[in-house]
């Protein structure tokens, strides 16, 4: 784990290439404490910042085979890197050092682009084949560890985090509009957008071939689903015991390392059960760690001392405050390199840190299931608005969405008019592609009535959610419901936000690997297969999940309710603990010269927050989102709208 920077062609700047990339790898040097390596030769620099994880001791990068024509920069893990290992010596290989690097490197000098379906891991990584001039970027399956890119003066430029390419000459940090109001609709950028101009992100499952100033990108994994109504194969039983057994392997590749492996322990169905299965496989112990909060309606603390007793592990937990959670805020923009609607990330970068402080580097986590598995309250409460359609002017139905949200006491005493109403059931097209997640876009779009005029009048007619309909699969249509919403939750939002703001971005801050059991492509594809009634049963919902964690887990947790996760948004920062930046940025004189929120109305919201607790999502959402944006354009030294105005009239991308 760890991250690299490099660049291909004749890059024009002052200095030799060694600085350049060297600079580059300085800025991301927080990702890799433990080393950093560079490596160039003419039209072409690699550097390397290392977190060693496996092959300590001779692990070192960039790493340059036998023949000298193979060389890589890679970030992340290769988990089955000892049955490959295995297989290329049967081969004649032969091995310098005991790494996973070392083994892709040999992988690909073997199978050329085509390795990429032989791994299991999480990773981006850079092959520079000297011979035949040509570089190779690729990107994991699911997204877990992130790759830019940009293009200067004819150069690539590519990197693990944007902080790097910022440090390259005449590259400046530039606000995309159209990628902004995706944040403010969809929560993420459409990749391969990212928030700043002309910089773009490598998408999950493809890569990057580089020769000769040009580049092609394609994908070599996409992620599937069968047609509706296709058999789902075996019986349940059967079906439960190889999700057993796949599970249990992909959490035994992911105890792999030459360091100690903990596991964080939300209180919830996944990650309670990964740590059961990881607890027998830890030598000496098990080290879990979780995020508690003072307020009743976020905290799980009960549940997580319910399952480290029951599994003996040995159990720390940072408390994350609202002083906590706006103390540490900017920092997380800072690191998550995009603005955010929810301060969510805030108490896992806190969380990182303390296992950082206890001596360890690399952690299980349990994400990913909630969207293989349809664990989230949005597949439920689609079926049920589906349910309502049916029958539109039914008084009964809608009395179902009370059961979705028991977190949510207010909606109790809501009327059945009302829930419809709020819902949406029977307004949306049942056949819209996007019916599952209408609500969620709707109710984060209202947040833009804060933006300026100036803004509006930059994205025009642009719609966000239109622009995601069209990049759907040929086949999305021909699926279950429940397998769109799926695909839209699990290639969009997942990657977008769930494994950078909330993962790799603020655990890399602190040099803190997440390893993700649950999204092994294996356990993916198998989950893809399932009937839809396997994952949600009625409104019972990752059925076959519970099924199997009946028999590892306390009953009070293979059975309880989802509760997602969440943490204190606006009221963090209200009041008499509002931090002097809070005021600084929402101020009317940087919110004018930002150019891209109406001032006055944000001088009310930010009133409206500071004498009283704003429980509304709109109004969380666009506090939140307007003070993350504001920080990020300090924190980048983004250009302001005039200039954004001014790159718009030449036509908008």
């Amino acid at each position: 784990m760890c991250g690299f920077a490099g660049f291909l062609g004749e890059a024009c700047f002052s200095g030799s290439p060694e600085t350049l990339v060297a600079s580059m790898a300085d800025a991301i040097a927080h990702r890799g404490p433990d080393g950093q390596g560079v490596f160039a030769t003419p039209g072409i620099g690699l550097a390397h910042v290392r977190l060693s994880i496996v092959g300590l001791a001779d692990g070192q990068q960039p790493m340059t085979e036998a023949s000298g024509r193979y060389t890589i920069a890679f970030n992340g893990e290769i988990f089955n890197y000892v049955e490959l290992r295995n297989e290329l010596k049967s081969r004649g290989v032969v091995f310098r050092t005991g790494s996973d690097t070392e083994v892709l490197l040999q992988l690909y000098a073997t199978y050329g682009e085509a390795c990429l379906s032989r791994l299991n891991g999480d990773y981006a990584f850079a092959i520079w084949d000297g011979l035949a001039r040509r570089l190779i970027l690729a990107r994991d399956r699911m997204g877990v560890r992130p790759l830019f890119y940009t293009h200067h003066k004819g150069t690539l430029y590519f990197a693990s985090e944007v902080k790097a390419l910022l440090q390259v000459p005449g590259v400046e940090a530039e606000l995309d509009p159209v990628a902004l109001d995706q944040i403010f609709t969809l929560w993420a950028p459409i990749p391969p957008r990212t928030a700043f101009k002309g910089i773009f992100e490598l998408e999950p499952g493809h890569l990057m071939v580089a020769k000769g100033g040009q580049t092609d990108i394609r994908p070599y994994w996409t992620l599937d689903f069968p047609d509706a109504g296709e058999p789902g194969g075996s019986e349940q039983p059967a079906k439960e015991e190889e999700l057993r057994a796949l599970l249990t392997d992909a959490v035994r590749l992911r105890m792999r390392a030459d360091v100690p492996v903990g596991s964080y322990l939300s209180g919830g169905l996944d990650s309670s059960l990964i740590t059961a299965l990881a607890a027998p496989m830890a030598p000496g112990g098990l080290n879990t760690f979780s995020v508690t909060f003072d307020s009743a309606e976020h905290d799980e603390s009960a549940f997580q001392m319910e399952v480290a007793r029951a599994l003996g592990t040995r159990h720390r937990a940072v408390a994350s405050g609202p002083d906590d959670i706006a103390g540490s805020f900017a920092d997380v923009i800072r690191f998550a390199e995009r603005p955010v609607l929810r301060t969510a990330p805030a108490p896992l970068y806190r969380l990182a840190s303390l296992v950082r402080e206890t001596g360890m580097k690399v952690v299980l986590t349990g994400e990913g299931a909630d969207e293989i598995f349809a664990g989230y309250d949005i597949f439920r409460e689609a079926r049920v608005r589906r349910f309502c359609a049916r029958q539109p002017g039914s008084k009964i139905r809608p009395h179902l969405f009370r059961k979705l949200y028991p977190y949510l006491p207010g909606l109790k005493q809501q009327s059945a008019e009302y829930l419809a109403a709020f819902f949406g059931a029977g307004n949306d097209l049942m056949d819209d592609p996007l019916f599952s997640h209408r609500p969620r876009f709707r109710s984060t779009a209202a947040a833009k009535i804060f933006y300026s005029d100036d803004l509006r009048e930059v994205l025009g007619n642009y719609d966000a959610a239109e622009e995601l309909a069209s990049r759907l699969p040929d086949n999305f249509r021909r699926w279950h419901p429940l397998h769109q919403a799926q695909y839209l939750e699990t290639r969009f939002l997942l990657p977008g936000y769930i494994l950078s703001s909330q993962g790799d971005r603020v655990a890399m801050a602190h040099g803190i690997e997440g390893r993700f059991p649950f999204l092994d492509h294996r356990l993916v594809e198998f989950a893809n297969t399932l009937s839809p009634e396997m994952k949600l049963k009625g409104l019972e919902e990752k059925h076959i999940l519970r099924r199997v964690a009946r028999n590892v887990l306390p009953e009070i947790i293979s059975k309880r309710p989802k509760q997602p996760y969440r943490a204190p948004d606006s009221r963090s920062f209200a009041g008499d603990r509002e931090l002097a930046y809070v005021g600084e940025m929402l101020g009317e004189r940087a919110i004018s010269a930002s150019g891209l929120f109406n001032a006055r109305a944000v001088a009310k919201l930010h009133q409206k927050c500071r004498i009283q607790a704003v429980g509304g999502f709109r109004d969380n959402a666009a506090f939140v989102g307007i003070l993350s944006t504001q920080l990020w354009l300090k924190n980048f030294g983004v250009r302001d709208i005039a200039s954004t105005k001014a790159a718009a009239a030449g036509g908008r991308a």
